[in-house]
């Protein structure tokens, strides 16, 4: 018997932001580096932030529901059914 086990929203939209963090910097040096201009490259990175952050987490939603090839963990102690 496998327990089949979820990632709340909460913990979805956290790790949704915690990746777009990581993923502005990034898209911020590389906008910065190909312009040349602060203000470009903020812009770039604040619509990018936003539309990326609601992408993953639709995209986290939707493969939670997905049965495909998952694995969980058996039980085996006093409260196991």
């Amino acid at each position: 018997m496998f327990i089949r086990t979820r990632d709340s929203h909460f913990r979805s939209m956290v790790k949704a932001v915690s990746w777009r963090i990581t993923g502005s910097i990034d898209i911020f040096v590389l906008s910065f580096i190909f312009t040349g201009s602060v203000k470009v490259a903020g812009s770039i990175a604040g619509a990018e932030a936003i539309t990326k952050m609601i992408l993953y987490y639709l995209h986290e939603r939707a493969w939670s529901v997905i049965r495909w090839n998952q694995q969980g963990q058996t039980g085996g102690g006093p409260s196991s059914p």
